[in-house]
This record gives C-alpha cells, sequence and structure tokens, in this order.
C-alpha cells in the first residue's frame, strides 16, 4: 500500500513524503480478488443521465447529489416506495450478512472451502449501496455502526480483523424517524449515515416529467 503526505512551510508545499507498506498475506489476497472483480466489470449500473426528467424539483435534487459526490462522506437517501433511490445511488441491493461481511470455511452448511470475501471487502476504496436501511436487524446495525465508526469488519465465522475503507450511501423510506423513536433503529447509527441527506421526490411533485415517463416507456415497449 502506499500513502503521500505533503510536506507544507507556510502556505506552499515544498514537498512530499511516500510512504510505502508490504502487504501482509491477506491484504494480497484481498487486493487479487478485488481486482478480479473489477475486470469482471461490477460497476454502477445506472448514472445520472439515465434519470428521466427536467423538472425543478428532480433537477435540484440530481444537483446537490453531484455535489454530495465529490465528497467521502456517507449519503442518506430518503424517499417514498418507488422513487427510483437506486437510480441515484447505482449499487446493489438486499444484502445479506455473508454478502456484505464474507465468511470463513466452515462458518455455515453450504460455505464454500476457503470462505469468502464480503461486498465490504471488494467495495474498498470504493462505494457501496444499502437499499431500504430501515429493515435492517439490530445486529447487523452494530456491525455496519463498526464499519463506519472504526473502518473494521469481521468474517461471518471468523476472528479476525479486517479494514476497509469504504463508502456507504444507503436508502431509506419515510419511516425511519419512526423506527428510531420506537427503538428497533440504533440513533447513533442514523447519526452516522446521515452525514448528507437527500429527499428523493415523489413523481406527484415532479410535473410534467410523467409525460417524459410516459413517452420513454412506450418507445421501450
Amino acid at each position: 500500500s502506499l500513502a503521500v503526505v505533503p510536506v507544507v512551510r507556510k502556505e506552499d508545499c515544498i514537498g512530499a513524503f511516500a510512504m510505502l507498506q508490504k502487504f501482509n498475506e491477506q491484504e494480497s489476497r484481498q487486493n487479487a480478488l478485488r481486482r478480479q472483480l473489477m475486470q469482471k466489470g461490477h460497476y454502477a449500473r445506472y448514472t445520472f443521465d439515465d434519470v428521466i426528467g427536467n423538472s425543478d424539483a428532480i433537477t435540484e435534487t440530481i444537483n446537490i447529489l453531484r455535489k454530495m459526490a465529490a465528497t467521502e462522506s456517507p449519503v442518506l437517501l430518503i424517499g417514498e416506495t418507488g422513487t427510483g433511490k437506486e437510480l441515484m445511488a447505482a449499487m446493489p441491493e438486499n444484502l445479506l450478512e455473508s454478502e456484505l461481511f464474507g465468511y470463513e470455511e466452515g462458518a455455515f452448511t453450504g460455505a464454500k472451502k476457503g470462505g469468502r470475501p464480503g461486498l465490504f471487502e471488494f467495495a474498498h476504496h470504493g462505494t457501496l449501496f444499502l437499499d431500504e436501511v430501515e429493515g435492517m436487524s439490530l445486529s447487523m446495525q452494530v456491525k455496519l455502526l463498526r464499519v463506519l465508526q472504526e473502518g473494521e469488519i469481521m468474517r461471518v465465522g471468523g476472528g479476525s480483523i479486517i479494514r476497509v475503507d469504504v463508502r456507504i450511501v444507503a436508502a431509506t423510506n419515510e419511516a425511519l424517524e419512526k423506527k428510531i423513536q420506537e427503538g428497533s433503529f440504533r440513533k447513533d447509527l442514523y447519526y452516522r449515515l446521515n452525514a448528507l441527506t437527500v429527499e428523493i421526490p415523489p413523481l406527484r411533485k415532479r410535473g410534467d416529467d410523467i409525460f417524459m415517463l410516459f413517452d420513454f416507456f412506450m418507445r421501450k415497449m
């Protein structure tokens, strides 16, 4: 791994330190797997250009999201079911614990020999989209909080800590605050996730966009 630190005197950058650290065996395997995954084309399925509509509501939302995308902070997308939250974040959804955190050999019946890295490991130095976070169990919430606070995961059935640097984009419907009041969603996780928050507008607030969507689906069908 490589880290570069600038050397600043007063307001001028006069040089830089480059710190090299050799991968350990586990990190080397992880790096090889990430390269393999990238070559298979595991990229975002959609971009902002795939969003149909030019109403003020959707244009403003996309402009806000473009600015958020340039940061490294977690993003929370809030919107009703069907507003297209997955289009805005463009990543897979409905992730199970073993898919997120990976597992070690023998962790459960049917576990592959040698285990399997999870999506947090694959997404190292990248972004992971978590849809419908309001449905996460409390135990999963604790694990996700650890990722956000410490940058650490532990595979299912594993005993060693794996460090990950992953940006989270999460999506939820409008019922999340009610779940916090009920005690079924952790308030500390909510505050971690909503560093940057944006509401995806429903179609009824998007004016003539409905006609553009009619036209798109008529042509498609």
